[in-house]
């Protein structure tokens, strides 16, 4: 079956302009906080693969939109490491045991995939039995430089001065950590690859922290590994990836030089810049600011509009946030939004 997500991905034919949304499974939802609240809690909502699949689901049934995406989180790996990962209310994701000496980054080892992080290929099975075909499923990883950033602060920061410490003071060790993590993404995406995802996305939150020489030497080295060591055509089938470095803007052109079939893009730069710059090598996913769904249906509708008049290609562009969708955003605003991408773009 054809699907104008892949077929944009790839850039060829569609008979609309797809759209997703990152975090389309989450907050917003109150069906979502029905289920997280019968979880008892987020980890456990990750874990089993029933509740994942429901949820992942939940967004399909209100609205028409073109792809579901793996529910999970992007630090399930530091978390198969060890690292102990819990949620505290108010604050994200801490771990109980953050990297905070050389001699820890010396000792981690790269988790067996398949053993550790199961329940996340068991999760992608039952929802593709689920799905029954209706949409692509998007599997996803966070990048090696994100991942670290999380497990050398142990959790959310405001400066980031332990991990950009670490990678100044010590570089050899830095890049050690961000070794270990892209063999261990290259197996995870890897193994949701072979249990069913249609196409794989990197969430690189936290590239746009760094200066230029930084972010080609700590995170874009890093995702271009990963990129080649995808298995991108498992028994004649195209699985396409898709780079996502948020604040990114600036480094575009590297970024699609990779060998990824498309680059998400936040709200910071045009969509019709983005597709002079590297439009012809790859194809774009975004990027309308998250921010618009606070306003009243016609604004979003016009603003959406203005996103589909930039993009000059007739294909090549997947249509989606410059970022998550934030939790209390009304559900009616995401489907005004879904409903005028296609309306308008037929």
């Amino acid at each position: 079956m054809a699907f104008d997500y892949i077929n944009a991905l790839l850039k060829k034919e569609v008979t609309r302009t797809p759209i997703w949304v990152m975090r389309q499974a989450g907050r917003y939802l109150p069906e979502y906080r029905a289920t997280r609240k019968k979880a008892g809690d987020f980890l456990t909502l990750c874990k089993s693969s029933d509740l994942a699949c429901e949820v992942t689901l939940q967004p399909l049934e209100r609205f028409d939109l073109d792809a579901a995406i793996l529910f999970s989180d992007i630090l399930t790996i530091p978390d198969a490491m060890g690292l102990g990962l819990h949620f505290v209310e108010g604050e994200g994701p801490k771990f109980s045991h953050p990297l905070s000496s050389l001699s820890e980054i010396n000792q981690l080892t790269k988790p067996d995939v398949s053993k550790d992080l199961s329940y996340v290929s068991e999760a992608v099975s039952v929802i593709k039995k689920n799905l029954k075909g209706r949409v692509p499923l998007i599997g996803f990883s966070g990048s090696p430089w994100t991942l670290a950033t999380y497990m050398v602060e142990g959790g959310s920061s405001k400066t980031f001065s332990k991990v950009k410490g670490l990678m100044y003071e010590n570089p050899k060790h830095m890049h050690q950590l961000l070794d270990v993590l892209a063999d261990t993404i290259i197996d995870y995406l890897n193994s949701q690859i072979e249990a069913g995802v249609d196409s794989v996305m990197i969430f690189d939150t936290w590239g746009g922290l760094l200066n230029k020489a930084s972010y080609e030497n700590f995170s874009l080295m890093y995702m271009s590994k990963i990129v080649a060591g995808i298995n991108r055509n498992p028994e004649g089938k195209t699985i396409p990836v898709t780079l996502f470095t948020k604040g990114g803007s600036a480094w575009l052109e590297q970024i699609a030089a990779t060998g990824c079939d498309a680059v998400g893009i936040d709200w910071t730069v045009e969509i019709g810049e983005a597709e002079r710059r590297i439009g012809s090598k790859v194809a774009l996913q975004g990027n309308l600011d998250p921010s618009v769904l606070y306003a009243s249906a016609e604004v979003i509708k016009s603003e959406a509009h203005k996103i589909l008049d930039q993009f000059q290609g007739s294909t090549g562009h997947v249509f989606n946030l410059g970022h998550g969708i934030t939790p209390d955003v009304n559900p009616e605003s995401m489907k005004a939004l879904v409903d005028a991408v296609h309306s308008y773009s037929k």
